[in-house]
């Protein structure tokens, strides 16, 4: 590849296969950042996080600072209705996976459960991250992006 043809993408049939919620979540569970969506001031807002996916919920650290800490505390039931999108895109040929979730979040208060969370999974910034929230998924889609060449694509 030549600087001429830096971030094109290789000529050939593209398609989006979708994927069931199985396969979903099984891809979400596989990477450790993605992007959660959530209003302020009434307003979309997106964050980059890093998660982990426990027993189907997806869960992230976050610090009493933050908007989506005080969105959460804020929600009564049953929650803050969220996005949260993790995808594995090559940035060459455009091919790869997305998955979007929404569902509700909560802020994680059970002293047991909180610790058991920051044990699971370390910040990936500098910042002491002393609170989870949790996600519990009421819609998971997801898409493969493929050529059609591939198996599994047609």
């Amino acid at each position: 590849m030549t600087a001429d043809n830096v971030g094109t993408v290789p000529p050939g049939p593209r398609r989006s296969v979708e994927l069931d919620s199985d396969e979903a979540l099984r891809l979400l569970g596989s990477v450790s950042l993605g992007r959660i969506v959530f209003t302020r001031q009434a307003l979309p807002t997106v964050r980059p996080v890093n998660h982990v996916l426990d027993d189907g919920d997806i869960v992230i650290r976050t610090h009493e600072g933050a908007a989506l800490t005080s969105r959460t505390r804020q929600a009564g039931a049953p929650g803050v209705v969220v996005a949260y999108e993790a995808d594995t895109i090559d940035p060459h040929t455009h091919l790869g996976w997305s998955v979007v979730v929404t569902g509700y979040a909560h802020l994680v208060t059970d002293p047991e459960e909180l610790a058991h969370y920051q044990g699971l999974l370390q910040p990936w910034v500098n910042e002491t991250m002393d609170h989870a929230v949790r996600i519990r998924p009421d819609l998971i889609t997801g898409v493969r992006l493929t050529t059609a060449e591939e198996p599994g694509s047609a």
